[in-house]
């Protein structure tokens, strides 16, 4: 992103304030006036050193620029040690912001847009208000405030943390929501070694929903169609399993996408993939092409993000669209993606200036903060 500090322009003046971002890919953020200074990587905020190391940038950044922050500002979950840094500053007023809602604020900010619009915000976990793990939602709002207007549907990440190191765990509750206990007798390459004790531990940590919080995450839904598919099963780093799908669906030349339905439910529009992973199976019992089964993945994302973009701006009048997020890092769904909304009317907006990932969040916790700590005096 350029030489760092480098000033990014925001549509309106904010407070001095520090925002913390989130725990991976830490990066800060600094204001003053319109300007808003994102910090180099710090690395992940997963222990105290990473911490310390973070505290020293900052105030260094805070004498360089001469900056004395007003507010702090983290992410709404409680167990980030960039949340409980923010807490510790109790000499500062502290404000939570929801981790996607950063997100869309951050493309929004350095794309200088004010107003309200859509939000496509994809990626592998964020602290959601109802205490589930987001990450493939559809906001609708602006800096104020955004309302969640569509999602994925929630299946359980088994074994939590141990479902991102081990996508098969993924595939499997992806099959299990498809076809029920099939799932676990089904010969295929993502669970195929496992010995019938492990496979019955898995059965009963996804059915009795054992360590297995409910998720929406568009970054674990990568990571289920690359195991099922034999891409990854089992990851050294992290968004291996989704780096390598992708290699494998550009060399794919079949462009049709696979099944899907998009219904409402809980006042909000929901993306079932249900049908696709039954198609999915069908395609692996017949033999067919690795590539093209990844590239007609591809196409189902962008093709019900599409539609699920379709059916908001009826009901809200929005046509512009940012689309933010760890899993924008994919080339190919975010040209698929753009192009499609493009061709449908939308003007759509991507990060250029800041990562799309949790790089880039401390720009988005900034302007949300700023605004309403300005507009409301909170």
């Amino acid at each position: 992103r350029g030489y760092t500090p480098r000033a990014v322009h925001l549509p309106f003046d904010l407070p001095p304030l520090l925002a913390v971002g989130a725990e991976l890919k830490g990066a800060f953020c600094l204001t003053r006036g319109s300007q808003a200074f994102m910090s180099q990587h710090i690395g992940d905020l997963q222990n105290v050193e990473t911490l310390q190391a973070m505290d020293s940038v900052a105030e260094s950044m805070k004498r360089l620029l001469g900056i004395t922050p007003q507010l702090i500002v983290h992410d709404v979950h409680p167990d980030y040690l960039s949340t409980r840094y923010a807490i510790e500053h109790g000499d500062l007023a502290i404000i939570g912001v929801q981790h996607h809602h950063a997100h869309m604020a951050a493309c929004m900010a350095e794309n200088r847009l004010e107003g309200e619009l859509i939000g496509v915000i994809f990626d592998g976990t964020g602290y959601g208000d109802d205490g589930t793990v987001w990450g493939g939602e559809f906001l609708a709002g602006g800096f104020e405030r955004a309302s969640r207007m569509g999602r994925f549907r929630q299946v359980p990440l088994p074994g939590g943390d141990a479902a991102v190191r081990e996508p098969y765990r993924m595939a499997l509750a992806y099959c299990h929501d498809s076809i029920g206990s099939e799932a676990f007798t089904a010969p295929l390459a993502g669970w195929s070694e496992l010995i019938e004790q492990e496979r019955e531990l898995l059965r009963l940590v996804i059915e009795k929903r054992i360590n297995s919080p409910l998720t929406t995450s568009c970054g674990r839904l990568f990571d289920a169609v690359a195991a099922l598919i034999g891409v990854r099963g089992i990851v050294s780093y992290e968004g291996q399993a989704a780096i390598e799908l992708e290699a494998a669906a550009d060399c794919g030349t079949e462009s049709d996408g696979y099944p899907f339905t998009i219904s409402e439910t809980s006042g909000m529009l929901e993306i079932d993939w249900r049908q696709l992973f039954a198609a999915l199976l069908e395609d692996i019992r017949s033999g067919s092409n690795q590539a093209d089964m990844a590239r007609r993945f591809h196409s189902s994302v962008a093709g019900a993000s599409l539609e699920t973009c379709r059916r908001i701006r009826s009901a809200c009048g929005f046509e512009r669209v940012v689309l933010s997020g760890g899993v924008f890092q994919n080339r190919l769904l975010t040209e698929q993606l753009w192009r499609l909304l493009e061709d449908d009317g939308f003007q759509v907006f991507t990060h250029r200036l800041v990562p799309p990932n949790d790089g880039g969040l401390a720009l988005g916790q900034a302007v949300i903060a700023g605004s309403n700590y300005m507009k409301r005096g909170l």
